[in-house]
């Protein structure tokens, strides 16, 4: 039996994991409620040293268990080893629940008093909304798990296309505040928040039937080629023939369409290397069948020497798109000079990519301009807008072998999901191993590949046109929503 001092950090850590089945593939939206609403009468009449640790233990349960498949590349691709692997994907968690441990001391610290006035109802959900961006911003930045997403399927999807993945959790967290307050003994206006509930509820419901945007030409039929190639096989020399052959073959089974598309780095080398015998007869098939190609190969400036995790258009070949927001130590090591030695020791393939400088990711694809982005950057909404409102569709090219089969690339899919909803234009997801997807405007699934085999997804979608308020506004209105909140509380607080 948990000591006194013990049993509220692990019920908190308990919280963290029971939020983690909100999100895909238990995609259990009303458990984003229970965790956070668990956590709130946790942190009742705490010091702040106490609201700390149940903070940091809510986040290690939700980080814990949500994103433990980290250790799964840095095992079996990093060449650490199992215990390695793990320890260092640890220390990562124990470092981002700090967001959440911030969260627990900062409310205690405003309510000295305990969480019992209708201020809660405003600084509990813009407080988490907050270190949630932050979050996904400082050091790069890892929005993974945003409460946000896991209402992809519940009615505050319908706030989406205005407020974005961060406004959803700010109106999720209010909803938590709320029925925190009619929890409460002789709460004052009982009424008044259940009505507020049933409006934010039903509002959501009302909006998820809104169209935002409209068709821009005739319907575009579409193929995505999943090869299914093991991450541990795909860069070894010996496989590189055999894998454009495979692709090769793929897509020839499929000129018929207007569009193919291959998954990140689907060529295992450099363009200038296969531009003879893979692209360009490519591109000339592709011409004659009446059809488009975009490939995910990398680059190399042989000018500078550096190179580019790239999406390639045999449309304009001479102006790929190069990826421009790189996963740290996957893709580039921070602060080089100092973890070489951690560099060689790693071996990680084509770990050392430079990042792209294009001002908007676009690439006209089957006579459109679409919306790229490779693999991690679909999970930065503010950055997928850039090519919004010109942008006819969007295309995320990724690679999840890298976690297996893990709850990774059921979370990555649903943050692609939300993409689409919030810029209100179709998805394609082309993906090496899965789950690659046809997503409509409204977020929903319209095609899926299954997970591990060789596929090739084909669907149509519609060109679309316009643009929903949170194109237009991004992420700043939550946030300095949230910021305001923020300051008027710690305002009041010192008065006190």
């Amino acid at each position: 039996m948990p000591t006194p001092g013990l049993w509220r950090p692990l019920a908190a850590f308990l919280a963290g994991a029971a939020s983690v089945l909100a999100f895909a593939p238990f995609s259990l939206f009303p458990m984003a409620v229970v965790g956070p609403l668990l956590l709130l009468w946790l942190l009742r009449d705490r010091t702040p040293r106490e609201a700390f640790r149940i903070g940091w233990s809510y986040g290690l349960g939700l980080l814990g268990l949500g994103v433990f498949w980290l250790h799964i590349s840095i095992d079996q691709f990093g060449n650490m080893g199992t215990p390695a692997a793990v320890a260092l994907t640890l220390l990562f968690v124990l470092l981002m629940a700090l967001y959440y441990a911030l969260l627990g001391w900062l409310l205690a610290r405003v309510f000295r008093h305990g969480l019992r006035g209708n201020g809660v109802i405003w600084l509990f959900p813009a407080s988490w909304v907050l270190l949630e961006w932050l979050r996904g911003w400082v050091l790069s930045g890892f929005p993974w798990l945003v409460l946000g997403y896991s209402q992809i399927d519940s009615p505050l999807r319908g706030y989406a296309p205005l407020v974005g993945v961060y406004g959803v959790s700010a109106l999720l967290l209010f909803s938590v505040a709320l029925l925190y307050r009619l929890l409460q003994p002789h709460p004052s206006g009982r009424i008044g928040i259940a009505l507020l509930l049933i409006l934010v509820w039903g509002g959501g419901e009302a909006l998820a039937r809104v169209a935002w945007t409209d068709p821009r030409g005739e319907p575009l039929s579409v193929s995505m080629v999943q090869g299914n190639i093991s991450q541990d096989l795909k860069w070894q020399r010996g496989n590189l023939q055999p894998t454009l052959e495979l692709y090769t073959v793929l897509t020839r089974q499929n000129w018929q369409s207007d569009l193919v598309i291959w998954p990140e780095t689907a060529v295992p080398a450099f363009a200038h290397q296969v531009e003879e015998a893979l692209l360009r007869p490519l591109a000339v098939e592709a011409k004659e069948n009446g059809s488009a190609l975009l490939i995910g190969i990398p680059v190399w400036d042989g000018a500078s020497g550096a190179y580019y995790n790239a999406m390639l258009s045999l449309e304009q070949p001479q102006a790929p798109y190069a990826k421009r927001h790189l996963v740290p130590f996957g893709e580039f090591m921070p602060l080089k000079t100092w973890l070489r030695p951690l560099v060689n020791w790693l071996q990680i393939p084509m770990s050392d990519f430079s990042p792209g400088r294009a001002e908007r990711p676009l690439l006209t694809v089957a006579g459109y301009p679409a919306g790229i982005s490779i693999c991690y950057e679909d999970a930065f909404g503010e950055e997928v807008i850039e090519a919004l409102p010109q942008a006819a569709f969007l295309v995320n090219a990724s690679n999840d072998a890298w976690f297996g089969d893990s709850l990774a690339p059921h979370q990555h899919l649903e943050i692609a999901r939300m993409r689409a909803l919030e810029s209100g234009r179709y998805l394609l997801r082309s993906t090496n191993t899965g789950i690659s997807a046809i997503i409509g405007p409204d977020g929903r699934i319209e095609g899926a590949s299954p997970a591990f085999e060789t596929h090739v997804l084909s669907g149509e979608i519609v060109p679309l046109q316009g643009a929903t308020p949170y194109v237009r506004v991004g992420n700043w209105l939550v946030i300095t929503l949230s910021l305001l909140v923020l300051l008027w509380s710690g305002w009041r607080w010192r008065g006190h």
